[in-house]
């Protein structure tokens, strides 16, 4: 039979259509009887996701005269391991007992004991960046991760935004055939996509994995988180769950089901977890049962446990012989002159923090114990990192009762804390240490988490172990590696080259180096392959070459958001020089007699901060925080419901400070009448929240958890259709941030209680918290007239937001940037030394 001439054409564009695809095809990996229900193909890695290769079977007119044959599978390599990648939060470098510290963390020192221990691991400073850089093997700023969320800017580096041609590991192992999951916090989201309308491709399952379950934001209640999320869906598991309840063990329970699940159902079938527990950021909150465990163990003081902790690590090897430990800063208080209620308050911070990372790293323990039980742990590669950045610093000398307190600038005394000495660490409390017991737990180095400038903000202990594949049991390594290269680390464990495209999407060359070399004892002394790395968070900053380190002084203390600082953020501050070798904890610092070596290390920071997007330099926060993004809150000066909505965050949601504002709720009232939440943002440690109680209604602003500003109509509404509105007018002069002004309260057009107040909350609600409409998923602004969630029993028809004029303006940004330039040249540049 001849073909017409089209369908001839359209014979041999097929024909060179197929010749390219098998072409393609021939370049995967098929592992048993092609067309077989059994058969897998490892796909070729250059391009992911891979084609489906050509039909292996024979198709004839009629099937009893046809071949049938499946597709294969999709696996990685034969023998390719399981990987479960481990992030702890805020830990430094000596906490753990794995490094030194007094903590006891006995999954740590199993996975240290059955493979090795990296005792020259860095990270990037801050949580965000480091959590970016981890899952994609690039610097923080080439993945748009310069700074934490919250803080981003609309520069490349600063943006939030991982773009696509920095795909996450679990991209690449997906479409090579592992299963992939995520437990945990997740600080990649940009804030203004972090709500249940998505968009969700920078969310865990857009970003190449299969299942997550953890809490989208900086940091959460273990107790009543308020951002949890199951996939991309909010799931408030601890209502009605008992007192008990707490989120660290819960998550813990979920992954070994997930584990369960997975080795139960597919045990031939690799899978990839990144478990990122929320411990031991603040809030600090174990459980009872470990809380009492410390009791006593501090009470010496942060003085002896420096050099306790320093002893330690000088007898288990994980600090140079050579190193000194350097004197805590003139900052912290000896012990000795502390008050009395000063060192009970005190050491009872240590005794909720030591608990708290105790009891998570049980918690990392049983999943361990999971995989083992599945029989799986000869051949999984376990990346143990403990803490994302040092210690953290942000509870300022004394702690805090209320972290969110510390972020609107509002500091406790000791005196003023007692009270909650004995709930310190519950539900009560969203608590954080003293910065003493935070430079202890970062020994031997300087300086703590935020201060990228130096190694007590970014050297964290880290412990890989397989079974399998490492044979030195329990041994050390001192090479210099960085969160950046344990990417690399499992594409050559799992045999999977990093991909040249992803989804359509050309690939960024991968900017770490594989960790591998070291596995084995005979390069247990190897010299390390990363020679060069830059760090750099809100204009504090270092380069690392070849042994020496030049580091920034930083001009103001983490906990210090008020002092001024460099105006000109390049050339405004001061430069020490390291020679790390020699002086391995930062004591001697060389820049005044080497400063032809000095200039060198300068130009390479400015060579590779000009490669990796860490211009331009910027060291603010407060203006940064406020900064205008895209989002459904952008540009808009109404927003309407018409029914219930729930877990929307603060940057999807209106933002009700530091401007004039009304809301308006017109509502159905049921015979019986009503009772319940409208509308509410924040909660028990801030936040506002106008609903009707005993059905009168209410509008409550929570002021950080230590007064509770009310208006309350004096009878309750009867059954009908009514409109209840709060209406708050600022005052027209005064201070840009929390500025007074008056509230007024009226049903169905009538006045019914109107105050005011000198001030507002400057700069945030509780922000692990949500905005919801006809309920509350977190917890109340007050306990004493409901308690969650306390939906609206009536009908919501419409709740409209309306902005008016804000306070904070061009021109008032301008005159705070030119009043802290004045300070900042009124004062002479910090030499303040940790």
């Amino acid at each position: 039979m001849r073909c017409s001439g089209a369908l001839a054409t359209g014979v041999v564009l097929a024909g060179l259509a197929f010749g390219a695809f098998a072409t393609t095809a021939l370049a995967q990996q098929i592992r048993g009887t092609p067309g077989a229900p059994d058969a897998v193909m490892t796909p070729n890695p250059f391009s992911l996701p891979a084609p489906t290769p050509p039909f292996a079977g024979l198709i004839m007119p009629n099937a009893a005269d046809s071949q049938p044959a499946w597709p294969p599978q999709v696996m990685p390599p034969e023998g390719a391991p399981n990987v479960l990648v481990i992030l702890t939060d805020d830990v430094g470098f000596g906490a753990p007992s794995t490094f030194g510290g007094v903590i006891p963390t006995p999954a740590l020192d199993r996975v240290a004991a059955a493979g090795l221990r990296y005792t020259q691991f860095h990270t990037t400073a801050l949580c965000s960046p480091t959590r970016a850089a981890l899952l994609t093997g690039r610097n923080h700023h080439s993945v748009g991760a310069g700074v934490i969320s919250e803080l981003t800017t609309g520069y490349p580096g600063y943006n939030s935004i991982i773009p696509p041609e920095t795909a996450h590991v679990a991209a690449t192992l997906r479409q090579t055939g592992y299963a992939t999951a995520w437990f945990g916090k997740n600080h990649n989201v940009p804030t203004w996509e972090a709500s249940p309308a998505g968009p969700f491709t920078n969310w865990p399952t857009g970003q190449g994995y299969d299942y997550f379950y953890g809490f989208v934001g900086g940091d959460t209640s273990q107790w009543q988180p308020g951002n949890l999320f199951r996939n991309t869906t909010p799931i408030h598991p601890n209502v009605g769950a008992g007192p008990e309840w707490n989120l660290t063990t819960a998550m813990a329970d979920d992954a070994i089901d997930h584990i369960r699940l997975i080795t139960s159902v597919a045990p031939n079938r690799p899978w990839f977890i990144h478990y990122a527990p929320g411990g031991t950021h603040a809030p600090h909150h174990p459980t009872r049962a470990w809380a009492e465990r410390f009791r006593g163990q501090f009470d010496a003081g942060w003085e002896v446990l420096h050099r306790r902790i320093f002893e330690n690590q000088r007898r288990l090897g994980v600090i140079p012989a050579n190193a000194q430990l350097p004197p805590l800063p003139d900052f912290i208080p000896r012990w000795e002159s502390l008050t009395d209620n000063q060192r009970r308050l005190y050491a009872r911070q240590m005794e909720i923090y030591a608990a708290y990372l105790a009891y998570t790293d049980e918690q990392i323990g049983r999943v361990i114990q999971a995989v083992e039980d599945a029989g799986q742990l000869d051949n999984t590669l376990i990346i143990y990192i403990s803490g994302d950045n040092g210690g953290s610093a942000e509870g300022g000398p004394d702690g805090t009762v209320n972290e969110v307190a510390w972020f609107n600038g509002l500091l406790f005394s000791a005196d003023q804390m007692m009270p909650y000495l004995d709930a310190w660490g519950t539900d009560q409390t969203y608590n954080h240490k003293a910065i003493g017991w935070t430079f202890a737990l970062n020994s031997p180095y300087r300086w703590t988490k935020q201060i990228a400038s130096h190694l007590g903000g970014t050297r964290n202990g880290m412990a890989i172990s397989w079974p399998r594949r490492i044979t030195d049991r329990g041994g050390i390594r001192h090479q210099f590696h960085h969160v950046i290269d344990v990417v690399p680390t499992i594409l050559e464990a799992t045999g999977i080259p990093a991909p040249a495209m992803v989804n359509g999407v050309a690939q960024r060359p991968i900017e770490g180096v594989s960790m591998a070399y070291t596995f084995d004892a005979a390069n247990r002394d190897a010299p390390s392959r990363r020679r060069t790395q830059y760090f750099e968070i809100m204009g504090n900053r270092a380069i690392y070459h070849d042994g020496w380190m030049a580091s920034t002084t930083p001009p103001v203390p983490p906990w210090d958001s008020q002092s001024p600082k460099p105006a000109d953020v390049l050339n405004g501050y001061t430069w020490e020089l390291y020679n790390l070798v020699e002086d391995p904890t930062q004591m001697n610092d060389l820049a005044a007699r080497e400063p032809a070596r000095l200039r060198m290390m300068q130009e390479i920071f400015l060579m590779e901060a000009t490669r990796y997007q860490v211009l331009p330099l910027d060291n603010s926060t407060l203006t940064r925080l406020i900064s205008v993004r895209p989002g459904p809150v952008a540009g808009r000066r109404q927003f309407t419901y018409t029914g219930p909505v729930s877990a929307i965050q603060g940057s999807a949601a209106p933002n009700l400070l530091n401007r004039s504002y009304r809301i308006t709720a017109e509502i159905e009232v049921p015979q019986g009448g009503a009772n319940g939440v409208l509308v509410t943002q924040g909660g028990r440690f801030a936040g506002y929240g106008f609903y009707l109680h005993q059905g009168r209604p209410v509008f409550t602003w929570n002021f950080l958890n230590t007064a509770r500003h009310r208006w309350e109509a004096p009878t309750a509404l009867p059954p009908g259709r009514h409109t209840v509105v709060f209406d708050w007018q600022m005052l027209p002069e005064g201070l840009p941030f929390g500025r007074g002004g008056t509230g007024t309260l009226t049903v169905n057009g009538t006045q019914v209680a109107q105050r005011a107040l000198p001030n507002t909350l400057p700069f945030t609600v509780a922000w692990d918290e949500t905005f919801d409409v006809g309920l509350d998923t977190g917890t109340s602004v007050d306990d004493r007239d409901y308690t969650s969630p306390n939906p609206f029993s009536g009908r919501i028809v419409r709740l409209t937001i309306d902005y008016g004029d804000s306070t904070i303006t061009p021109a008032a940004l301008r005159l705070l940037e030119e009043e802290m330039a004045r300070r900042q040249r009124s004062v002479a540049p910090s030499t303040q030394r940790n």
